[in-house]
């Protein structure tokens, strides 16, 4: 596990935790950011506001504008329009030596005729800092990402996992009140990239230090971020919590790109009811507009969005169905049914492994159960040839 915040404020800034820090006071604003390549257009008005300490994640599939807007932040890239601010000041034509951040990147970007200790104090050696300064902070960073007496090693020793660790506290040596995370992850196996996400964010809750971080990785987001950013062609689908983003999604991109999600074709009837084969379903008021009666929709509706049980004849959402297959997903299974009424839209759904047991879940048995109403959100339905997900 990392160390304390205290070898962070030992030698620079000493932020609150995360918590205590994301208030209403903005650190970085971004306003109307544009960026073109010729004749494509990469990022489209693009206006953001993040909170001091806040965890921010820039969701999307690959070709959505998340690393290309995460580079603009750090002067990697120039904008073609578009102004930003960090902490009151304008940094929009700064280069990346004026700004205040630090950076880690997938390929971890490590000097490999360097030692650990070489790597870590890279920034601070720039700054011509006295040398023992420089070794004592070298120090407290190695222990703070869980290194410590590591620093004579070169990047070659050691492993995936450590080697972020490094690129990591390098990142913070200078102690930035911004820090950017390129998917910082993506290049390590399963398990120590979820071990070291969850440390990740234990350290920035500690720091305080305002960080965002990108990922086409929606379990990775969901897990460690205040607040998404979904982006898809350039422009941002979404903002908000993880929660919100998973059950309001603001679109149809949202809803199917965050998690697993059914899709029903429908057509309105008015005060919020809706027609779906032979079944009336209501959605809540806030889960989508009144469409007017006669319109087509798209009901969404996720696996989980359902009860099972001993359930009343006139029980709302009440549905059968056979099963026509199972998906064994470790403690939980996703699971097809041909509902009946509905033909022509198999709903997934997701039983535990004990409930699969409990009801005798399992391919060809009848199943009994009802929709989750409150849960459904609704949308007008699309064509086929505006649904595309990013290149």
């Amino acid at each position: 596990m990392f160390a304390p915040r205290e070898a962070y404020g030992a030698n620079g800034l000493d932020l609150p935790p995360a918590k205590a820090a994301v208030r209403n006071d903005t650190y970085l604003e971004l306003h109307g950011v544009h960026k073109r390549y010729g004749g494509f257009t990469a990022l489209e008005s693009i206006d953001l506001a993040i909170a001091r300490g806040e965890f921010v994640c820039f969701l999307g599939p690959s070709g959505c504008g998340k690393t290309t807007l995460l580079r603009i932040i750090a002067g990697l890239e120039t904008q073609t329009a578009g102004r930003i601010h960090q902490a009151g000041r304008d940094i929009s034509v700064l280069p990346p030596a004026g700004r205040d951040y630090g950076i880690v990147f997938q390929s971890y970007a490590l000097f490999p005729n360097l030692s650990i200790a070489d790597n870590v104090a890279y920034g601070l050696v720039n700054r011509r800092q006295p040398r023992a300064q420089i070794a004592a902070r070298v120090q407290e960073l190695l222990a703070l990402v869980g290194l410590p007496g590591s620093g004579a090693k070169y990047p070659e020793q050691m492993s995936g996992g450590q080697q972020q660790r490094v690129a990591l506290a390098r990142a913070l040596a200078t102690s930035p009140g911004l820090l950017l995370l390129d998917e910082p992850l993506s290049a390590l196996d399963a398990i120590v990239r979820v071990h070291l996400r969850n440390e990740i964010r234990a350290l920035q809750r500690e720091l305080g230090v305002t960080t965002v971080m990108v990922t086409h990785d929606q379990e990775e987001a969901l897990s460690v971020a205040d607040r998404i950013v979904v982006m898809n062609h350039g422009v941002i689908e979404q903002v908000g919590t993880p929660a919100q983003v998973y059950r309001e999604p603001a679109s149809p991109f949202v809803a199917r790109f965050i998690g697993k999600v059914n899709r029903l074709q429908a057509v309105a009837e008015g005060d919020h009811w809706f027609r779906c084969g032979d079944k009336r379903l209501q959605c809540a008021p806030g889960a989508g507009a009144d469409f007017r009666a006669g319109r087509p929709v798209e009901l969404y509706l996720r696996p989980e969005d359902r009860v099972v049980g001993a359930l009343p004849d006139d029980t709302p959402g009440l549905c059968t169905g056979r099963v026509l297959r199972t998906e064994f997903l470790g403690g939980n299974c996703l699971v097809e049914v041909d509902v009946d009424g509905l033909p022509g839209q198999p709903l997934q759904l997701q039983y535990s492994l004990n409930q699969m047991d409990e009801f005798g879940v399992r391919e060809g048995a009848q199943l009994r159960f009802a929709l989750r109403m409150d849960r459904l959100r609704v949308f007008a339905a699309q064509s086929e040839a505006s649904e595309g997900e990013g290149a």
